[in-house]
């Protein structure tokens, strides 16, 4: 590194340092028990405007924010929940476990706001009489369309099968695709024929009992679904699934093919944020159809569930409890359900009794299908240990890979189910034997990159809430937990961001200088960086060292000064392999050699 360059780099964290100590910190610290009524909540995405209305109506009312930017944010909120170390209120996307869920939370059917639910709802989410974990909101799906091109050639939304078969030629005659389907994720392939499943026998009672006896191997899928994966044949038949070559995102799927007019269907979990394509053409939603038309059928999803940990139950809490039986009844209120509902969020709709939306809108039908019957919960929860793994199969029939076809989809279905009850301890490779910290989880992921790509260090940034919104996408804000460690576990202590790492090349004084000063996202208040250098010394002020970095946790000014080399790598993918290595892992364990 040249003269010139340190010199720069030095001055660089002579001005950072300057500023660290000009500003004060902004970063949440939780009170616990009768030390604080503020409520602690870990940050989740759309709930920004009820937190405007919480402030005007409630403005007694305090949180105390942590922030999460992981790579699974609804796995890091159930393995808090199996430590017993949730926040006050506690958000998430599905429910993996009803009974920790009872053990953990508190039982909210005695309150008051609970009176605005359907009886159909408060059954749905019921555990022995109780009610702990309830749906803020629900997104609806359907199979989305191109309105405006349907109604310019006087093509109607099909009722049944033979009406979406005619449209299908009439469409290809045209010179265009009939739908389009996505298959980026294999969840979506799996909901894509778990729909359609849904306009015959599984939402019946026998279809429901398959489901659950199928789940603890008391059934198979042989001799149920042949004429399910005969019905998914004819979608692919008449030209509803084609997938994209390139696999790209829902979104730029729709944008493509449904903007560009190149297809008229898509069908996806995918809820857009518009109801117009960037041309102008008007989006709409119908459901997916059934064979006679009897039961066309939509699905829906809470965006998030939300509960009260049983702590507040405990003496010395009272005021926090009041205060989160408050909260909830501002956020089950009419006035609080709307804060979710805005142009942005054209398939989101409230969870309470409310007038229907205009004819218009995208969900107009959908919220019908709702309140008439014709609507169910997305399949997810219950299948998450074998999902993705179906769905790859779903996949790759769509894609007319691997020789795959119906049925042979219904034996690889029975194949990954029998794999996983019989193999369900194989799935996990390593185990931590206490709780880490923040810090802690931290350095282990910095041994874990540093080790994997042959560097002198690693630097890593741990995350905090920010109040000026800058959120740290690519450091460390998840903690690892005493306990068996799986895919699962692995991936939620991980960076939302993945795919690349740096080494820059810098001399001790340098690298424990920017250490100090910490990662500056851009809003002038640094995230602290973790420090790990192997075999545990200490770098020497003057020598030189390469020091690796997770993707864009460095600034540009000292990327540019240290001489940064990008390369291609996971850190999921590092850390498993260096987990897998390990065994067992432990606080100011595993050196690094």
């Amino acid at each position: 590194m040249s003269i010139k360059s340190v010199r720069s780099l030095r001055g660089l964290f002579i001005a950072v340092g300057l500023s660290l100590s000009a500003c004060s910190s902004v970063v949440s610290t939780p009170k616990s028990g009768a030390e604080s009524s503020a409520l602690t909540w870990t940050t989740w995405k759309g709930f920004e405007e009820f937190f405007n209305l919480l402030g005007e109506s409630c403005p007694d009312i305090k949180l105390d924010f942590t922030s999460y930017t992981g790579a699974n944010r609804t796995g890091y909120s159930w393995a808090r929940m199996r430590a017993d170390d949730i926040s006050d209120i506690f958000l998430t996307s599905q429910i993996f476990d009803e009974k920790l869920a009872s053990e953990r939370l508190l039982d909210l059917s005695g309150y008051d706001f609970i009176n605005g639910f359907s009886t159909n709802i408060l059954d749905q989410f019921s555990v022995d009489g109780g009610i702990y974990l309830l749906p803020v909101n629900y997104t609806m799906y359907g199979i989305l369309y191109n309105k405006t091109l349907m109604e310019e050639k006087g093509w109607k939304v099909p009722d049944n099968f033979s009406d979406l078969e005619a449209l299908c030629h009439e469409i290809e005659a045209e010179g265009m695709l009939p739908g389009i389907l996505g298959t980026q994720l294999p969840g979506t392939a799996f909901s894509a024929v778990f729909n359609l499943a849904k306009t015959g026998w599984l939402t019946t009672p026998e279809g429901v009992n398959w489901e659950r006896n199928f789940l603890v191997g008391d059934t198979a899928a042989a001799g149920t679904w042949e004429d399910t994966m005969c019905y998914v044949q004819q979608y692919i038949d008449i030209g509803m699934f084609h997938t994209d070559p390139e696999d790209r995102h829902s979104e730029e799927l729709i944008r493509d093919y449904l903007g560009g007019r190149k297809a008229v269907f898509f069908t996806g979990v995918w809820a857009p944020g518009y109801t117009k394509l960037p041309d102008g053409d008007e989006l709409g939603m119908m459901p997916y159809i059934s064979e006679d038309g009897s039961k066309n059928v939509y699905m829906y999803s809470p965006s998030c569930y939300i509960g009260v940990s049983r702590r507040l139950a405990e003496p010395g809490n009272e005021k926090k409890l009041e205060n989160a039986v408050r909260l909830l009844s501002l956020l089950y209120s009419q006035e609080g359900q709307k804060t979710f509902i805005s142009q942005e969020t054209p398939c989101v709709m409230g969870i309470q009794s409310a007038g229907p939306v205009p004819e218009d809108s995208l969900i107009h039908d959908a919220q019908q299908a709702l309140w008439e019957g014709r609507a169910f919960p997305m399949t997810y929860g219950s299948w998450f240990g074998i999902l993705s793994d179906i769905g790859q199969v779903y996949k790759d029939w769509f894609r007319g890979e691997n020789g795959m076809d119906g049925p042979k989809s219904i034996a690889r279905m029975d194949e990954l189910l029998r794999g996983f009850l019989n193999q369900s301890d194989q799935i996990y490779f390593c185990e931590c034997t206490a709780d880490f910290t923040l810090e802690e989880t931290g350095a282990l992921v910095a041994k874990a990159l540093g080790s994997k790509v042959g560097a002198d260090g690693a630097m890593i940034p741990i995350g905090a809430y920010h109040e000026s919104g800058v959120s740290l996408r690519s450091g460390i804000t998840g903690k690892l937990y005493k306990g068996k460690i799986d895919l699962e576990v692995s991936n939620s202590i991980c960076p939302g961001l993945d795919g690349e790492y740096a080494i820059l090349t810098m001399t001790g004084a340098e690298a424990k200088a920017l250490a100090q000063n910490g990662f500056d996202a851009g809003d002038g208040q640094p995230f602290p960086y973790v420090l790990e250098i192997r075999g545990g010394g200490e770098l020497k002020n003057s020598e030189t060292y390469r020091i690796s970095f997770l993707t864009q946790t460095y600034t540009e000014d000292v990327g540019r000064t240290c001489d940064a080399q990008v390369e291609k790598g996971s850190i999921r993918r590092f850390l498993r392999e260096w987990l897998e290595e390990q065994k067992t892992v432990s606080p100011g364990a595993n050196p690094w050699n």
